[in-house]
């Protein structure tokens, strides 16, 4: 029998590892990759195709949920399941909106993981019991037909880079330090995002990127 192949991306390289000895109790399955940020991971499914991907909401470079959303561009047939300690429904509702098949808790990885793992080869969905029981199933199918297709999301990467850094309270001239380009470069990506979205305010850009899992910082 062929096996399940996985690929695990965080941040935190002991989690992984316990993720990993947990896995391994399963012949069925395989882990063919870490990564650990966002960035890292997309560089690595260029040459590992895996059947599932286990990623975090919080990491570096490139966040979770805007990972699962540049995942199921390149790779759509690949599963995604989000292991997370983040127990708020909108980050469970931004999850399956962006394309992710689960929502798992890390709190329930041990109990869990494996249940949600063959839930999600079954072609089904898994949500963290805890998160599930305040889930409607009304809400849920709401945000199963509001997946992002690649069609749908306005943005291209840069920009949502900048709305990101925008989000997170940087200046102007810091997003162009920390990007290496200019002021004027900026404003324009900064005027695109606007109209874009049709969006008038620095708040409001906040809200879309939180709601959109572009960044956990609060507005």
């Amino acid at each position: 029998m062929t096996p399940y192949r996985i690929v695990l991306a965080d941040d935190h390289r002991m989690f992984r590892l316990g993720i990993r000895k947990i896995l391994e109790k399963d012949q069925g399955i395989e882990v063919v990759g870490e990564a650990g940020d966002g960035l890292k991971l997309l560089e690595l499914l260029r040459t590992v195709t895996p059947d599932l991907i286990i990623l975090d909401v919080s990491m570096p470079n490139l966040r979770g949920i805007e990972a699962t959303r540049e995942i199921k561009k390149i790779l759509p047939n690949v599963k995604v399941l989000i292991l997370s300690m983040h127990r708020d429904k909108e980050y469970v509702c931004s999850a399956i909106s962006g394309g992710a098949e689960g929502y798992l808790l890390k709190e329930d990885a041990d109990t869990d993981l494996f249940a949600a793992i063959e839930k999600i080869r079954r072609e089904g969905h898994f949500i963290s019991p805890l998160l599930a029981s305040e889930l409607t199933f009304d809400v849920l199918q709401t945000h199963l037909k509001g997946r992002t297709t690649p069609e749908a999301e306005p943005l291209s990467t840069r920009e949502r880079e900048v709305l990101k850094l925008i989000a997170e309270g940087l200046s102007n001239k810091e997003i162009a330090d920390l990007l290496s380009i200019s002021v004027r470069t900026v404003e324009n990506h900064r005027a695109n995002i606007m109209k874009k979205l049709n969006l008038k305010t620095t708040a409001h850009l906040t809200k879309y990127a939180i709601r959109m899992g572009y960044t956990s910082t609060a507005p």
